[in-house]
Order: C-alpha cells, then sequence, then structure tokens
C-alpha cells in the first residue's frame, strides 16, 4: 500500500501513528526547554558586562569594600558620579571625539569604495578584472601586523605621523578587501534582468548602482558597514602605533588611565563601558539589515 492512500485513510479514520523516535527528538530541540537553555545561555553571556555595568555606578569605595553584586540588596550605592568625573577629564572626552572622527571616515570611506569595487567586481567587464579579483582575495590572508613598520616608515615620509588621517587611511585599506569580497558576492545575486532592463531605459552605470543596486544590497551594506565600524571603535593595536597623545582614541586612552591609575576599578569600568556601549547601540540599530543579509542566500 502506499504511502498517500496510508495517509488518506488515516485521515478518514481518525488514527494517527505514533511518532518516530527522529521526530521526537525534533519536537524536543524546537520545544521550549532548548529555548529557555539559551536564554540561561544568553544570561550567563550577560553576566561581565552587566557586572562592569555596576562597577561602574559604584565609588571606589564600595569596589574595594565589596563585590558589584551587592547593590542587589544595597542600591543606594549606584550613583552617577564616575561618569561626570569621566566627561568632565579632557583627556577622555578629546580622545572620544578622536574615536569619532577615525570610526565614521573610515567606515563611510570603506562602504562607498568597497561598494563601486563590488558593483565593478560583479557586474561590469573590464580588462584583468579576474587577476584582480585574486588579488583581492589574496590580501584578504594578509595579517595587519606585517604591515605596521612598512606603513609607520612610509606616513612618516610623507609627515603624517601620529595625525587621526593616517589611522583612517590604515583602516580604510586594510577594511576594503573584505569589503569588496563581501559586497560583490552579495552584488552577483541581484538578478541581471533588472540591470538590462534598466540599461534599456537609458540609465547609465552610476544611475543603475544607485537606484537598482544600492537598495537591494541595503542589508549586506549595513552588515558591512556593522563589521567595519566595530573593528575601527574597539581598534587598539592600530591606534596605540599610528597615533600620539594628541590624536589617541577611547581605547588607546583607557590603556593609559590603566598604566596611570592602576587599581582605580571605578575609573576603568567607566570608561571602558562607555567605550563598549556605543558600539551596542549601532548593532542593535541596524540588527535587523544584519539578519537580512544573513537569510539572503537561503531566501533564493
Amino acid at each position: 500500500m502506499s504511502a498517500a492512500s496510508t495517509e488518506a485513510r488515516e485521515g478518514a479514520t481518525g488514527v494517527r501513528t505514533r511518532p518516530s523516535a527522529a521526530s521526537r527528538v525534533v519536537g524536543f530541540f524546537t520545544s521550549g526547554i532548548v529555548h529557555l537553555v539559551l536564554i540561561v545561555v544568553a544570561l550567563f553571556w550577560l553576566i561581565p558586562s552587566l557586572g562592569l555595568l555596576l562597577l561602574s555606578l559604584r565609588s571606589s569605595g564600595d569596589n574595594a569594600a565589596s563585590g558589584w553584586w551587592t547593590v542587589f540588596t544595597r542600591p543606594a550605592q549606584l550613583t552617577l558620579e564616575n561618569y561626570q568625573n569621566l566627561l568632565a577629564n579632557p583627556t577622555i572626552t578629546g580622545s572620544l571625539w578622536n574615536t569619532v572622527m577615525i570610526a565614521v571616515p573610515a567606515t563611510a570611506a570603506v562602504v562607498v569604495i568597497g561598494a563601486l569595487a563590488g558593483y565593478a567586481f560583479a557586474w561590469l567587464t573590464f580588462p584583468g578584472r579576474d587577476w584582480l579579483l585574486v588579488v583581492v582575495i589574496v590580501l584578504l590572508a594578509v595579517p595587519i601586523q606585517v604591515a605596521l613598520i612598512p606603513l609607520a616608515r612610509l606616513f612618516g615620509d610623507l609627515g603624517i605621523f601620529g595625525t587621526v588621517f593616517r589611522v583612517v587611511l590604515f583602516h580604510t585599506g586594510f577594511g576594503l578587501p573584505f569589503a569588496i569580497f563581501l559586497l560583490r558576492t552579495f552584488f552577483t545575486q541581484i538578478p541581471g534582468e533588472l540591470l538590462e532592463a534598466a540599461r534599456i531605459d537609458g540609465a547609465g552605470e552610476l544611475r543603475i548602482f544607485a537606484t537598482v543596486i544600492m537598495p537591494l544590497g541595503g542589508p549586506a551594506i549595513a552588515s558591512l558597514a556593522i563589521f567595519q565600524f566595530l573593528w575601527t571603535w574597539n581598534d587598539m593595536l592600530v591606534a596605540l602605533i599610528f597615533t600620539d597623545s594628541q590624536s589617541q582614541p577611547l581605547t588607546v586612552a583607557i590603556q593609559s588611565q590603566l598604566r596611570q591609575f592602576g587599581a582605580n576599578i571605578d575609573v576603568l569600568s567607566s570608561g571602558a563601558f562607555f567605550s563598549m556601549i556605543v558600539p551596542l547601540i549601532v548593532f542593535f540599530a541596524f540588527q535587523r539589515y544584519f539578519v537580512q543579509a544573513l537569510l539572503a542566500g537561503s531566501q533564493k
């Protein structure tokens, strides 16, 4: 007897067969128990961030006398004095502005140049395109450390040593290979019929890029912007080498405070959490675009 006739008979009689062991396993892993376990794991991952926040909201005396968890029994310990002192520190405020001046231009440059180059590699034909794409892929494997000394000497010869512009150039150069590869891969999934229809209507390549590629490639571009912004905002290695005391970002300023104040956990915790909250805001603001980019391949 065929499977179709068996299902028809079960539907007519109202009798259902017992689910198999595999279906029971699948049902277990899609049940609320697994969701509860995942929530517990997520809470454990959030404990360090929560502890850092509570440390930054307690005075130095309270932090020295007891652990951060005692705030749940004595909420009067919470205070914004640490953040007031942090924002009153000209070194911190200046380094925060330097971080913005590094992260925003480096992210914008990588997104714009990477999108243009990704479109060219995906849909334009020009001499040496495939070889240039191979070079881009090879550059993905080049570690940052091998370029620190050569670029430091080059920037010194150009007279831009210790400036914000030099750090922006470094992040832009090392962010472009990944940006071009990511966006080129995403742009190739766009139906070519849309581009041909735009060309038939008389649209040029720049207009096609602005009116067809950019709207459809929004999730991938937003994902790239998230990655690039997080990388540049949280970077300390490049900034530690290529900046001076006037152009250092927030990560280097906090590191210098660590050497200067040593055990002043209230200063360090408030600065560290202040440095962490901005990338979190950016990530959650663009989270839906990030998820759309991850699911784009499965929806094709």
